[in-house]
């Protein structure tokens, strides 16, 4: 990639230029060249190019951009520490501010290496920790599979592929981004082992309960098979997450009764969890039975009986969302021993829209047949 350079002279010139310009500008720096070499001046001028910045000349965006070519015909040994002296300044200054331009620069530091330079990770979190502070992660490439073809590419050890996961599920669930982020999420506690699990105790727990809060998911289940989640058995969070894994709406409540003061600290809605609870049970009595009365309808549901038929229609084409044949697929492989549900039970179009319900159940004598 062509990186737009200050103006089109040899890099001993180019590094004059920029410093009599920055110094123009009230920089305390000397406008002569140092005898170290391109990389000593880049150094110092990288050191002073805060007041270029604080600027609103139009010549800013190429000054900065000539930096950033100086940078690129460097040898790679000699640019490590000076890129993460560019990224640190353009990630922590005035921070909000000039969002557009700090993102320019980093995305044309980024594009213009070599794709397997290591340093092409610092660049990267850089982008992201700025793309996240002005709501514009869209622009920044987080497919998970591209992201862990660059974590092989730049050879990234263990604390660095975490760092990276861990700051780019953050951008995403700032960007209100719920999906792709509970799956980088699950890439990064799955990237755990039985010896460093515990060191994800806090990224378990947030995932948990931003999973339970998300009104669009429905499947928990894979969550207790990660590591550092399963570090956390014993734990109320765990117990709770198990609920809603593989229990009915009593236990939720139960759960509740007791432990009031634990869902309010974790941030949760006890209206939203009944109301997910009550769909999780549903769901599963459709599984386990080919008939439900409606008295056990609203036993089970703990809902009065001239709401069960409207909690029926409502439920069934209000989740569209819900993937019964993961569902359906998750009750037949489920590691929870205890679970009920009968193995082998088919429902036909369980979650159909409304205008299809007559595919979806009927009403028979005293309840609904499946």
């Amino acid at each position: 990639m062509s990186v737009p350079a200050f103006i089109d002279i040899t890099e001993e010139d180019q590094a004059s230029e920029l410093r009599a310009y920055i110094k123009s500008k009230g920089a305390d720096i000397s406008e002569e060249n140092s005898e170290g070499g391109l990389h000593v001046d880049l150094a110092q001028i990288i050191e002073a190019c805060d007041v270029c910045l604080k600027d609103d000349d139009k010549d800013v965006e190429s000054v900065m951009n000539s930096i950033v070519s100086l940078l690129l015909i460097l040898e790679t040994e000699k640019q490590e520490a000076l890129i993460e002296s560019l990224c640190e300044k353009l990630v922590k200054f005035r921070e909000g501010e000039r969002p557009s331009l700090r993102m320019q620069l980093l995305s044309n530091l980024f594009h213009g290496m070599d794709e397997n330079t290591p340093v092409r990770y610092t660049v990267f979190c850089s982008l992201i920790k700025v793309a996240a502070t002005c709501n514009a992660i869209t622009f920044i490439p987080t497919d998970l599979d591209q992201v862990r073809k660059w974590i092989i590419d730049w050879n990234l050890d263990t604390e660095k592929k975490h760092t990276l996961l861990r700051l780019v599920y953050e951008a995403l669930v700032d960007c209100k981004k719920s999906e792709p982020a509970a799956k980088v999420m699950v890439e990064l506690l799955g990237s755990y082992t039985e010896d460093n699990a515990s060191q994800a105790r806090v990224d378990a727990h947030r995932c948990i309960v931003r999973a339970l809060k998300d009104p669009n998911t429905f499947l928990f289940d894979h969550l207790l098979t990660l590591k550092p989640v399963r570090f956390l058995e014993g734990e109320l969070i765990h117990d709770l997450l198990t609920i809603f894994v593989s229990a009915k709406l009593a236990a939720y409540v139960k759960f509740y009764q007791s432990n009031k003061d634990f869902i309010d600290s974790l941030g949760l809605s006890h209206e939203q969890n009944m109301a997910k609870m009550r769909l999780l049970t549903f769901m599963g009595m459709a599984v386990e039975f080919k008939e439900i009365s409606f008295d056990t309808m609203q036993q089970e549901l703990q809902i009065g009986a001239d709401d069960v038929e409207a909690f029926v229609i409502d439920g069934t084409s209000a989740s569209p969302q819900i993937d019964f044949l993961q569902w359906k697929k998750k009750t037949h492989s489920s590691h929870d021993k205890e679970n009920k549900y009968k193995q082998g039970t088919t429902v036909q179009c369980l979650f159909m829209k409304q205008s299809s319900m007559n595919h979806m159940c009927h009403v028979s004598k005293g309840g609904f047949c499946f």
